[in-house]
């Protein structure tokens, strides 16, 4: 499946390639499904909608709504149920989510029961969000906690781009060739770059 030549750098074969672009159309066509489902238990979802690998929403989609333009990178976490009582006193909060519009959620992110997320937000990853985000911050942490704006986050981005390596969109690809990797990283020496 994996063909090395003399100098030691092995490559995909052919058949390696097709297995690859087979299993990224059985992923995307389950996260499909998935979606299709969830829409079908009341989730309210609006264009431009993302959800990356092993994505959990919670069962109660229905108390679920979620705005235009939302990526929930891999392992996010929505809950509308807290069962944590029901084998003490029987009983399971409820509680409605809903996420505005332009919205960023970092991969491993929680949002519980009850949260209302703003627009033009950026959740950090790993981040538990326990309470409402108004518009244009960004959070993180456990507790999901204010950092900045998110004008002040992408002007510290602005002028990162111009310290830090940059890089095009060839570099982004998963068939990204080993001198590119190579190169990447020599370039990286302080462990950041940028695709642009």
């Amino acid at each position: 499946m994996i063909e090395c030549c003399l100098s030691g750098v092995c490559r995909p074969t052919n058949n390696m390639r097709r297995i690859i672009r087979l299993t990224k159309l059985i992923y995307q066509s389950a996260r499909d499904c998935k979606l299709k489902s969830l829409k079908h238990k009341g989730l309210n979802v609006g264009k431009n909608f993302s959800m990356q690998k092993h994505v959990h929403i919670d069962p109660c989609a229905y108390l679920i709504t979620i705005g235009d333009d939302v990526t929930l990178a891999p392992g996010v976490s929505i809950l509308a149920h807290d069962a944590s009582t029901k084998m003490h006193i029987n009983i399971t909060k409820l509680g409605k989510v809903t996420i505005g519009n332009k919205v960023f959620v970092g991969a491993n992110s929680v949002i519980l029961p009850g949260v209302t997320i703003g627009n033009n937000v950026i959740i950090g990853a790993g981040s538990i969000v326990t309470h409402d985000i108004p518009d244009g911050f960004v959070v993180a942490g456990n507790p999901a906690e204010k950092i900045c704006s998110v004008d002040e986050f992408l002007a510290n981005r602005q002028k990162e781009i111009k310290i830090f390596p940059n890089f095009d969109e060839s570099y982004r690809s998963s068939q990204i060739s080993e001198s590119k990797k190579q190169e990447m990283i020599a370039s990286m020496k302080d462990g950041i770059g940028y695709i642009i």
